[in-house]
């Protein structure tokens, strides 16, 4: 074993967690030593398997986190699902810092930037762990993530005067695998008057409240509270099929909704995102400019800026490469979340992330 490998556990083996395996047997820092899974039907298989590389790694499956934390790794890379146990997934991951391992995690997204978000005692908690065990905590991904706090904060840097930052995910989820985020989270294929979980007061802010925070820290500007949220929710015209649902026509099929921070009751930073479940719902809507899916970022002031961000699996897929560019934000990141200070570790601790390598 190269001893200058950093050790890291895989936690999870699911949309984000195969590609997590795969960007790690990738990197020439990394090394995966172990490997947690929810499903007890995947304890004991191997790693590769599961995540579909069509061999085998020499590292099995367990849902024992004792075995995981005797293993001494120097990161755990968490991808399970938290959007509909979050109070579970800050437990699982404060277990983990207290043992003194640093964490890298797609989730709870309201770790993104907890500050004015999370309450008081979920933050205490994760605070308290990471100083217990001398460990870190980064949660990031692509949305929230990359696309939406590091990518226009970088943009800002070209800004003389900046007069309102808007980022937006334009995408098409008909091939997103998620029933729980598609049916029960958003509400695709439920009456319009369904209250899905998304649409409850005060959700939206806690999901992308973070990225507006975030930006608003960087740019060094103090909100107005509470944040604005705004939604628009449209009926399919006629029935729509998903990998994730069905869509009976009159059923929610697309929604528009924004987290908007506002300074002196101005917006100044907006969060939007445009979802369809076909590419032709609500033609009016912003539309990416290729494919089915891409984030932009607009800058208006002097001068004014937009760039569209788009990305396609090798699959052609958007969806896909959304999964794969979340993993891999997270893999290129576990080194610098390793040798960072104690705590919680922002996308404005970690700028200066990279790839590794060219194949």
């Amino acid at each position: 074993m190269d001893t200058k490998k950093l050790k890291v556990v895989g936690w999870s083996t699911g949309t984000v967690g195969r590609h997590v395996i795969a960007g790690i047997e990738a990197h020439k820092d990394l090394e995966l030593v172990g490997l947690w899974v929810s499903n007890p039907d995947k304890v004991g298989k191997d790693a590769g398997l599961l995540a579909e590389l069509g061999r085998e790694l020499g590292v099995a499956a367990t849902n024992d986190v004792s075995e995981l934390i005797a293993l001494a790794p120097d990161v755990v890379i968490h991808t399970a699902m938290t959007d509909d146990r979050m109070f579970e997934a800050i437990e699982d991951i404060a277990v983990l810092l207290e043992a003194g391992i640093n964490v890298v995690s797609s989730g709870p997204v309201i770790l993104c930037w907890p500050w004015g978000v999370l309450w008081e005692d979920g933050l205490s908690r994760i605070e308290k762990a990471c100083a217990a065990g001398g460990s870190s905590l980064h949660v990031n991904g692509i949305d929230p993530g990359f696309a939406n706090d590091v990518l226009p904060l970088v943009m800002t840097s070209l800004s003389r005067r900046i007069d309102l930052v808007r980022v937006s995910e334009i995408a098409d989820y008909s091939t997103y695998y998620q029933p729980v985020v598609m049916g029960d989270i958003f509400g695709f294929g439920k009456p319009l008057d369904f209250e899905a979980m998304l649409w409850q007061p005060g959700v939206l802010s806690m999901g992308w409240g973070p990225v507006v925070r975030q930006i608003a820290a960087g740019l060094d500007l103090t909100l107005d509270e509470p944040l604005e949220e705004i939604v628009d929710r449209r009926p399919a015209e006629v029935d729509t099929s998903t990998v994730s649902v069905e869509i009976p026509a009159g059923t929610l099929g697309a929604v528009r909704f924004q987290v908007v921070g506002k300074v002196d009751g101005v917006p100044r930073i907006v969060l939007e995102h445009i979802t369809r479940t076909h590419v032709d719902q609500v033609p009016e809507w912003a539309t990416p400019p290729e494919g089915g899916g891409c984030y932009r970022v607009e800058i208006l002031g002097d001068p004014q800026m937009k760039v569209d961000f788009t990305h396609q699996g090798e699959d052609g897929d958007h969806n896909d490469s959304g999964m794969i560019t979340t993993a891999m934000r997270l893999v290129n990141a576990a080194p610098h979340v390793v040798a960072a200070d104690t705590g919680i570790v922002t996308a404005l601790d970690l700028m200066g992330v990279t790839g590794r390598g060219v194949a």
